[in-house]
């Protein structure tokens, strides 16, 4: 698994994240110049070699219309500050930028939480936060530059260590504030941090909120096979090395004992054997499999396995027993070797698009998820698809459809029957994948008030399913609905 470890022994902020995550890059001076390149008003990056006890690594100035934070004589390490701005100045500003829309959702979602944290703070609205700290172009610059390099580096998770946050006191707007500030410290609930003998503010709101967003988990580093690593260096300078480390490499893929649960089923339907199926996938089975196999007296019959965690095992024995027909599970001990996964979205020129990442064991593998991707090649071949989405449940992509059996407004619910051709040939569940498509056609012709149209439609979609490799068009995928509730049309 891709891993990227940030090691915030001595802070964090986010021009010290950009000039670590920076040195991973193979070309950073062609990123700067891309940096340069996204038309944020008066910005300019500026990469430098720096040095602090001892060590060389990177630092980011950053110059709104020719000047630095220095020039303003402000008391912060970090973060550079030029104006007062509201959070609808700062949401237009990202509107424009020229970034994919996962980057512009990641920087929105960075500034989200900084508002909040002001929001809470100072006992006032969201909408009328005015961002002392952190709503300047130039830190604008950091959070845009953090989440473009996040998406340039593709991690497939982020760790990080304890955070240092400093000690003493820090000057602001608002006056002297101790460290960690109050929203720094609000953005920073349910974070290892820790103080020391460092007087200062080592980590700031903007690095503590870019840290909320992206880390995975925070804790020790990993067991990992090291790539590359970077040092993204601070404004001062301290008895410690004031650095930021970023570390990239890959970490083992996923091992472990797993439980194999089985049982032999000779007097059970299709229908109970998949709800018995569905109950042991929602209680959390890893996996839920039918074998077939000849049983005594020469009667076929289904051999039911489940895959489970030891922790599982009684709670899944307790499920087949209740719903099945079985008198007894076989158990059996593997060990099991598996890929890392992670879903996300990608932009096509379709909109965005969900993809399924698997890696591990020197295998990198990716794929488009395939029910978002069929609906909208559907759509692009113009073929009239329901209202689809996909929505991050558990940091795992769920895909949703509207229902069409039904239209709920204030005033009435309409209620349409609806029938699958499986209903329609008088077919039992089990058996839709005996039909064929030129069945399907003769209950159109059959049962259609608008046989033409209908069949026209079916042509449609079994030639746009036979392009994109749909090969689950089965008779339960097929359906007539009445044109108005009670018409039987």
């Amino acid at each position: 698994m891709r891993t990227l470890y940030l090691d915030c022994g001595m802070g964090a902020a986010g021009d010290m994240l950009t000039a670590a995550l920076l040195e991973l890059l193979p070309q950073p001076e062609a990123f700067v110049e891309r940096l340069n390149g996204l038309g944020i008003p008066g910005v300019t990056y500026h990469r430098e070699q720096a040095e602090k006890c001892g060590i060389t690594g990177t630092h980011i100035t950053v110059t709104v219309d020719g000047h630095t934070e220095c020039d303003h004589d402000h008391d912060h390490d970090h973060e550079h500050h030029h104006h007062h701005s509201g959070m609808e100045e700062i949401s237009h500003l990202i509107g424009h930028l020229p970034v994919s829309e996962k980057v512009r959702a990641d920087i929105r979602a960075v500034y989200d939480s900084i508002a909040q944290a002001e929001s809470h703070v100072h006992g006032v609205p969201v909408t009328d936060i005015h961002f002392h700290e952190v709503g300047t172009m130039d830190a604008v610059a950091d959070v845009t530059a953090v989440c473009l390099l996040m998406e340039e580096l593709a991690a497939d998770q982020v760790i990080a260590s304890p955070v240092h946050v400093g000690s003493g006191t820090v000057r602001c707007a608002h006056g002297v504030l101790p460290v960690p500030a109050p929203a720094t410290a609000y953005l920073l609930r349910d974070v290892p941090i820790y103080g020391g003998a460092i007087q200062g503010e080592l980590c700031t709101p903007t690095g503590a909120a870019l840290l909320r967003h992206f880390v995975t988990r925070f804790g020790d580093m990993p067991v990992m096979t090291l790539e590359t690593v970077g040092y993204g260096m601070g404004q001062k300078d301290f008895p410690r090395a004031n650095c930021l480390r970023a570390m990239l490499g890959e970490t083992a893929a996923e091992s472990g004992d797993v439980v194999e649960l089985a049982c032999n089923l000779d007097d059970m339907t299709g229908e109970g054997i998949a709800f018995a199926m569905e109950r042991l996938l929602a209680a959390g089975a890893l996996d839920v499999y039918t074998l077939p196999i000849g049983m005594k007296k020469s009667r076929p019959g289904v051999m039911l396995c489940v895959l489970c965690r030891e922790e599982q095992r009684e709670d899944m024995v307790h499920l087949l027993l209740r719903h099945t027909t079985t008198l007894g599970v076989r158990e059996t001990r593997h060990r099991r070797y598996t890929l890392s996964r992670s879903q996300d979205t990608v932009d096509s020129p379709w909109g965005p698009v969900a993809r399924k990442t698997s890696q591990g064991w020197g295998v990198r593998r990716q794929k488009p998820e395939f029910e978002d991707l069929a609906m909208r090649l559907a759509e692009i071949m113009g073929i009239q698809t329901v209202p689809h989405a996909l929505i991050k449940m558990n940091d795992e992509y769920a895909y949703i459809t509207k229902r069409i059996d039904r239209e709920i407004s204030e005033k009435e619910t309409k209620l349409y029957a609806m029938e699958d051709f499986c209903q329609l040939s008088y077919r039992l569940t089990q058996d839709k994948y005996k039909g064929s498509y030129e069945q399907c056609g003769r209950i159109i012709k059959k049962c259609s008030a608008t046989p033409g149209l209908d069949l026209s439609e079916l042509f449609l979609r079994v030639v746009g399913s036979f392009v994109m490799g749909n090969s689950d068009m089965h008779l339960k995928n097929f359906s007539l609905k009445e044109t108005e509730p009670g018409s039987r049309n």
